[in-house]
């Protein structure tokens, strides 16, 4: 049997033109449903960006009662809460983006995490107005202290001026201060190649406020170069709050009368020409100095 090609050729068309229509259908589907699903995995992930987003500001906020909260207990909670919160966000930041499960259970975990972190707003909420209550109290309190310490501190400062008045009328003053240098036969040398020995003079000046009994009396010889000669390290003496080391010390029963003090320092050690200085110490204040000059 002949086929009739001339015939079957607008069947043909027909056949074809459906298929073609059907593939662009299949096509348009299937690159529809790509759109769809490339749409949809940049949702999870901007859903996924949001809960990261949520968990950092929350951390933040754990993080920032560090600096504002003062009591330890609620302190030491927080802290559990916050290590909690970064735990889940560990977690979350290992999740697929795609996975619905594991996305919607960080979610819930989320929400739990909010309502206590309400609670303990509230608390911290709680404890700043009871503080600011107590501030308050603690001004007032303050206030009426002040008042209470400016009549106090005026009297204490009347007192002092008096005391300060008394302890200056009775402080041991040196006059007369004298310092040389002698050779072994107590001859007075300008040279220290030749010298043996410092003299140092002075008088207490008669004083009858002064209470009467023994007196420690320290000098200090300071080299030109601004060291202090002393025999030992343990040489030391108190003034003004602090330990200072001294040359010499002479303890004197003082009666209110002058009394005349004449001190030696052997000089053992190598000592250069120039000024030196002597300073002289009783009931810890300085009362007196003198200056000499030494050639080599």
């Amino acid at each position: 049997m002949k086929i009739n090609f001339k015939e079957r050729t607008p069947q043909l068309i027909a056949i074809i033109g459906v298929l073609v229509l059907v593939l662009v259908i299949v096509i348009g589907f299937l690159l529809s449903k790509n759109a769809a699903i490339d749409e949809m995995q940049q949702q999870f992930s901007v859903d996924k960006q949001e809960l990261e987003d949520e968990y950092e500001a929350i951390s933040l906020q754990y993080e920032g009662f560090k600096f504002s909260v003062q009591n330890d207990s609620l302190l030491f909670k927080l802290e559990n809460e916050k290590t909690k919160v970064l735990r889940l966000q560990e977690e979350l930041r290992m999740t697929k983006a795609t996975d619905k499960a594991e996305i919607k259970r960080l979610k819930d975990e989320l929400a739990t995490l909010r309502k206590i972190l309400r609670n303990y707003i509230q608390q911290i909420d709680s404890l700043n107005r009871l503080n600011e209550e107590l501030r308050a109290e603690n001004r007032q309190i303050t206030q009426q202290y002040r008042k209470t310490s400016q009549t106090l501190n005026q009297v204490s400062q009347e007192k002092e001026e008096l005391s300060e008045k008394v302890s200056l009328a009775a402080q041991l003053v040196a006059t007369n201060i004298g310092a040389k240098a002698v050779n072994d036969r107590g001859r007075d040398q300008t040279k220290l190649s030749r010298s043996a020995q410092f003299v140092v003079s002075f008088t207490i000046a008669r004083n009858i406020t002064t209470e009467p009994g023994e007196r420690e009396v320290f000098v200090r010889i300071m080299t030109p170069d601004g060291g202090v000669l002393s025999k030992s390290a343990s040489h030391t003496f108190p003034y003004e709050n602090g330990e200072i080391r001294y040359s010499m010390k002479r303890i004197v029963e003082y009666g209110g009368e002058e009394i005349p003090v004449t001190m030696y320092w052997d000089i053992e050690e190598f000592l250069m020409p120039g000024t030196y200085k002597i300073d002289i110490f009783a009931d810890g204040y300085h009362i007196g100095s003198h200056s000499f000059s030494m050639q080599e």
